[in-house]
C-alpha cells in the first residue's frame, strides 16, 4: 500500500476551514485559467463553462477526499444525485469521490482507538489489521481477529467528524452560494437543517447498530441478504465492530454473465421496493461501496446502516399514486401527483407544461411497457436529458421537493445508476403491479 494513501484528517475548525478556503482559491484560480484560454481562443466564456472543469472537479475531490467527513458525505451525494445531468467526463471524476477516502496514519489511529478502548486495546485481538480494507467518509474499516479467532469488521470513525457536521455543511453551502450554482431566491435552509441533522446521525455508532439489527429482523425472511450482527462489547458511539462477511465489491458483477447481472439487480430493485412499500424503512444511501457480493452463495451483503430512517405514510402514498398512474397510462393523473407531492413546482409547470409533458410520455412509453425493461438504453435516458435540461435552464423555477422526499429518491436513483452500470434487463413493471397488488 502507498504512502499517499494515508494522510491525518483534519480535525480543528481553524484548519478545515482552510481547506475550504484553499479549494474556493484552487477554484477560482482554474477559472481565470480557462477563462484566459478561451479569450485567447476568440470564445466568450460562460460562467457555468468556467466552474464545471474537469480541472475543477478534480480540484473538488482530491480536496474532498482529504477532508473526509460530512464534506466529502455531501460531495458523494451531489455525485450520486447529479446522475446523467451534468457531462460524462465530470461525473467519472466525482464518482471517486464514493471511495476514495485516504487512510488515517496509524499513529491518528491508535489515538482514537486508546481513546474509546484503552491504552491496552490491542490485548484484545490476536490479530489487527492496520491498514484499513475500506475507508469512506466518515470512517474506515479495518479487519481484525479476537483470541478466540473471531473475525470481526471494526468501522472507526474519524476524529473530530461528529464536531464539524455543522460547520462542514455551512462551508459547502457557502461554496455552493458563491459559486452561483444555486439561484440566489432559492431556500435551500431547510434541506440544511435535514442534511446536518441525517450526518449526525450517521455518526451515531451506537444508532446504527441498532439499525443494523433492526435490518437483520425484517430480512429474515430473504435468503437473498446477509446483514452483519454488532459485536457489543467493542462497540461505541464512534467505534462500530460487527462480524466479518466476505464478500466482493459489488461492481465486479459487470464481469459476470447477463443473467447473473439480472439477478442481482432485480433482488437489490425488489428491496428498495420492500423498504417503500412493505417496511416502511428505508436505507438511503445508495453508494455502491454499502453492497458487497458473494459469487458462491450469490448472496448480497449490505452494509452501513447510518442513513437508514423510517419512510412518513404520506411519501410512500405518493409513490403508489405515481406508479398506479404509470401503470394505467393516466398522463393527467401522474402530473398531479408530481404537483401535489411537490416534486415539481407549479411554477415549472405553468413555464414548462410541454418539457414535462414530454418527459412523462417518455417515461411511460418506457418504464412501462410490458417485459424486460432495459437499462443500458441510452436513447432512454437521453431524452430524458433533453427534457431536464430545459426545465432545469430557468433557475428562477428552481424547486426542492420534501426533504423525507429526496431521501427516497436518493435511494430509487441510486439504484437505478447501479442497473444502468450493471446492463440489467428487469420486469420493472410486472415488478411494480405485484408491488402494488
Amino acid at each position: 500500500m502507498s504512502d499517499d494513501r494515508y494522510r491525518k484528517v483534519p480535525s480543528g475548525r481553524i484548519s478545515r476551514l482552510s481547506s475550504f478556503g484553499q479549494m474556493a482559491g484552487g477554484i477560482a484560480g482554474g477559472m481565470l485559467v480557462e477563462g484566459a484560454r478561451k479569450l485567447a481562443n476568440g470564445e466568450r466564456p460562460r460562467f457555468s463553462d468556467l466552474l464545471l472543469t474537469p480541472a475543477n472537479a478534480t480540484r473538488v475531490t482530491n480536496q474532498l477526499s482529504k477532508l473526509r467527513g460530512a464534506a466529502m458525505k455531501l460531495g458523494q451525494m451531489i455525485s450520486m444525485d447529479a446522475g446523467d445531468v451534468l457531462p460524462a467526463e465530470l461525473t467519472a471524476i466525482l464518482a471517486r469521490l464514493r471511495n476514495s477516502a485516504h487512510f488515517m496514519p496509524t499513529a491518528q489511529l491508535n489515538k482514537v482507538l486508546i481513546a474509546e478502548w484503552g491504552a491496552d486495546w490491542r490485548r484484545t485481538f490476536r490479530h489487527f489489521e492496520t491498514t484499513p480494507i475500506a475507508a469512506a467518509s466518515i470512517g474506515q474499516v479495518h479487519r481484525a481477529t479476537l483470541r478466540d479467532g473471531t473475525v470481526l469488521a471494526i468501522k472507526v470513525q474519524y476524529p473530530g467528524v461528529a464536531d464539524s457536521i455543522e460547520a462542514d455543511v455551512d462551508n459547502v453551502a457557502s461554496l455552493l452560494r458563491i459559486s452561483n450554482l444555486l439561484p440566489s431566491t432559492l431556500d435551500i435552509s431547510f434541506l440544511l437543517a435535514e442534511a446536518k441533522k441525517q450526518l449526525r446521525e450517521e455518526a451515531d455508532y451506537v444508532r446504527e447498530a441498532t439499525q443494523m439489527q433492526l435490518y437483520k429482523e425484517l430480512l429474515a425472511d430473504d435468503p437473498n441478504f446477509l446483514v452483519p450482527t454488532a459485536y457489543a462489547p467493542l462497540s461505541t458511539q464512534r467505534v462500530l465492530a460487527m462480524d466479518f462477511i466476505p464478500g466482493q465489491s459489488i461492481e465486479i458483477l459487470e464481469t459476470k454473465p447477463q443473467e447473473t447481472r439480472d439477478a442481482v439487480m432485480t433482488t437489490l430493485l425488489g428491496l428498495v421496493l420492500r423498504e417503500l412499500f412493505e417496511f416502511g424503512y428505508m436505507q438511503t444511501d445508495p453508494n455502491f461501496a454499502n453492497y458487497r457480493w458473494q459469487e458462491d452463495s450469490g448472496k448480497i451483503v449490505l452494509l452501513d446502516f447510518g442513513a437508514a430512517r423510517p419512510v412518513p405514510d404520506e411519501t410512500a402514498d405518493a409513490y403508489r399514486r405515481l406508479m398506479r398512474a404509470g401503470l394505467e397510462g393516466d398522463s393527467d393523473a401522474l402530473r398531479d401527483t408530481l404537483i401535489d407531492a411537490a416534486f415539481v413546482s407549479p411554477v415549472a409547470l405553468q413555464r414548462h407544461k410541454p418539457a414535462l409533458d414530454a418527459m412523462i410520455a417518455t417515461l411511460m412509453t418506457h418504464l412501462g411497457k410490458p417485459g424486460l425493461f432495459d437499462f443500458a438504453d441510452r436513447s432512454f435516458t437521453d431524452e430524458v436529458r433533453q427534457q431536464v435540461e430545459t426545465i432545469a435552464a430557468d433557475r428562477s423555477s428552481w424547486h426542492i421537493p420534501p426533504a423525507d422526499t429526496l431521501f427516497v429518491q436518493r435511494k430509487v436513483s441510486g439504484t437505478a445508476l447501479l442497473a444502468i452500470r450493471m446492463k440489467s434487463k428487469m420486469p420493472l413493471r410486472d415488478m411494480v403491479e405485484q408491488t402494488l397488488l
